[in-house]
């Protein structure tokens, strides 16, 4: 269940980036921060109601894996690696890769893993959702 959270959050830096790649990052951004703030129904609020992600998992499934790994976890920190951002018209993908972590409580850190991670989004007036997500 963290993987999916790994998948689909992102702890960016600010930079100077045309203003597609600007709002996208910012979305990313708001994602990344509404996991870290365990508020599941702000980071769904991105993802389109198309998606579909490995495994054949839809936005339905995503949500509710998404809240278990909330309940599981306690504390949740995401750190990824410089975003590849390729955005053509209204569609964008996003490479990156990523280290998680999760902890019941007890311990400072009871899960970690690391991704390389892809994701696919799309330009809904004016919004980027994200439409599909892989990792290994």
């Amino acid at each position: 269940m963290l993987a999916v959270v790994a998948t689909l959050s992102l702890l960016l830096a600010a930079c100077a980036a045309p203003p597609a790649e600007q709002a996208l990052r910012s979305t990313l951004a708001s994602m990344q921060a509404a996991l870290e703030q365990r508020e599941p129904g702000r980071f769904m609020a991105s993802v389109a109601e198309d998606f579909a992600g490995r495994d054949g998992l839809d936005h339905a499934q995503l949500g509710r894996l998404v809240r278990l790994s909330l309940l599981q976890n306690q504390a949740i920190s995401i750190t990824t690696g410089p975003l590849d951002i390729q955005i053509i018209g209204t569609r964008a993908t996003v490479r990156f890769s990523a280290v998680t972590t999760g902890g019941s409580g007890r311990f400072a850190i009871d899960r970690a893993g690391g991704y390389q991670v892809e994701t696919a989004w799309r330009l809904d007036d004016g919004e980027w959702l994200l439409i599909s997500a892989d990792w290994h």
